[in-house]
């Protein structure tokens, strides 16, 4: 028992330590980019006005597999900033992604259609396949990788406006090799999709920024932008057959001496899973390949381009699942039975002193509870919309929550030991405002442009990763 109870301090320990540094950091980065916390909260998606154009060479990959709900608005939007291209990699879908894409599209979408059997090997291939054709686009028009960005966008996805005005620039320091987006969640309407936006919003989002310091930011799936050279110095395939082929990427490109930044005067916003079972299936893909990360702990720690700060990060990060999720599962329900076992235990509460017992239970509450008040109050105040009381509620309800991420890196767990790597993508919803899909309107569809989302619930594909390795990284920087 003394040694359960010390594996909780531990763990315990561990864990509020972890956050509130990171924490920390993140706010002192935002003071040092002279910004607030707030400076994100009123930003504005998918705007009508038309960008400036960039000089800055920018190509937008987005891989898609039966995604016709969303991809005509993601499209609209994406071509419309001036100077950029766009590149729709349509990976084996069945249903009218492709022809949505286009016609939101137009002259400013390239869509690469890849057909079984080498569609539907993961979304590291098919992105892959797209930063193959970019190298290609850029070798025809004399293109210098070092200066030319390539930004990965999920189907749901929208850039804040102005967004390249703030990323563009970061690229200028030639030790930066990529840079990720902080995510909003837009349905916000139930108390899932809010707890998701509290999740990415209020605590991913400031200890990305954290990060920074240690120019270890991690990679995302959305919003994820690199330098092309980068990305040649990863080698042919960048992405690899991971689960979450985004963090990997990100490890390989510290491994090879890039820094990973962010910034907090830009962000992406997407859609977030409405219902549980699909949310469970998600994040239990997400704690899998975080889970896997592990594997490359001996080329973080025999890497001579990392400081031992920039390694240490990025071991605290890959372990947090094992170190931290896993343990903690099990501690936690041990903790809540010795609490109400014990409780009677206490002598200043056997004296009938109700005041007493009420400044005991206020001073458990507040300490262990600190950190869900800390991450509702910073929710908060990234958006005043969202009322402190409200924001506060929310931080309460990780004691419910937590069972969802309990469920999942356990799954994860289990799937590992038996060697399963499949996944089902995730569903995508119909907004409103959404035209109707070509199959609904024939051929009226075929000239009528489609600049929203289009009709139906996705959810019928399935990506599989290959189990093949990745390519053997390539240690000179591409000219």
């Amino acid at each position: 028992m003394y040694a359960i109870e010390t594996a909780a301090s531990v763990v315990i320990c561990l864990s509020m330590v972890y956050l509130l540094m990171l924490m920390g950091a993140g706010l002192v980065q935002l003071r040092r980019a002279r910004a607030r916390l707030a400076v994100q909260g009123t930003a504005t998606y998918g705007s009508a006005v038309v960008a400036t154009p960039v000089e800055t060479p920018v190509y937008f990959l987005v891989p898609c597999l039966n995604e016709e709900a969303v991809i005509g608005q993601t499209v609209a939007g994406l071509t419309k900033l001036a100077g950029t291209t766009t590149v729709v990699i349509d990976d084996g879908s069945d249903d009218h992604t492709a022809r949505c894409a286009e016609q939101a599209g137009g002259f400013g979408v390239e869509v690469l259609r890849r057909d079984l059997p080498e569609a539907r090997r993961g979304k590291g291939e098919a992105l892959n396949a797209g930063v193959a054709w970019v190298r290609r686009r850029v070798a025809e028009l004399g293109q210098d990788p070092e200066q030319v960005i390539v930004c990965v966008m999920d189907a749901d996805g929208r850039l804040s406006d102005g967004a390249l005005d703030h990323v563009l620039p970061l690229f200028a320091d030639e030790k930066v090799g990529g840079v990720q987006l902080q995510v909003r969640i837009r349905n916000r309407g139930s108390f899932l999709t809010r707890f998701q936006d509290y999740q990415f919003w209020a605590i991913a989002a400031v200890t990305q920024f954290g990060r920074q310091a240690t120019g270890t930011v991690s990679l995302g799936g959305n919003g994820q932008f690199a330098r092309l050279s980068a990305l040649n110095m990863a080698g042919e395939k960048p992405w690899s057959a991971s689960l979450t082929e985004d963090l990997d990427l990100a490890i390989t490109l510290a491994l090879q001496g890039w820094e990973l930044q962010s910034t907090p005067h830009a962000s992406v916003d997407q859609q977030a899973v409405e219902r549980l079972g699909p949310l469970v299936r998600q994040r239990t893909r997400w704690y899998q390949g975080h889970m896997m990360a592990i594997l490359r702990l001996p080329e973080i720690w025999r890497s001579r381009e990392l400081s031992h700060g920039r390694a240490l990060e990025l071991t605290s990060y890959c372990l947090v699942p094992w170190l931290l999720d896993l343990p903690w599962s099990i501690l936690f329900h041990y903790c809540l039975i010795m609490l109400v076992l014990r409780w009677n235990d206490l002598s200043i509460l056997s004296s009938g002193d109700g005041t007493a017992t009420v400044i005991i239970a206020a001073a458990f509450y507040l300490l262990a509870f600190a950190p869900a008040l800390a991450t509702g109050l910073i929710y908060h105040r990234r958006d005043r919309r969202w009322g402190l009381l409200k924001s506060l509620a929310m931080g309460n309800a990780v004691i419910v929550t937590n069972y969802l991420s309990f469920a999942c890196v356990w799954r994860a767990l289990f799937r590992i030991l038996r060697g399963q790597t499949s996944w089902d993508k995730t569903s995508r919803i119909r907004e409103t405002g959404g035209q109707p899909s070509p199959a609904a309107t024939g051929a009226a569809a075929a000239v009528a442009p489609v600049l929203s989302t289009q009709a139906g619930v996705d959810g019928a594909g399935e990506w599989k990763p290959s189990r093949a390795k990745g390519s053997r990284l390539d240690r000179k920087r591409a000219q």
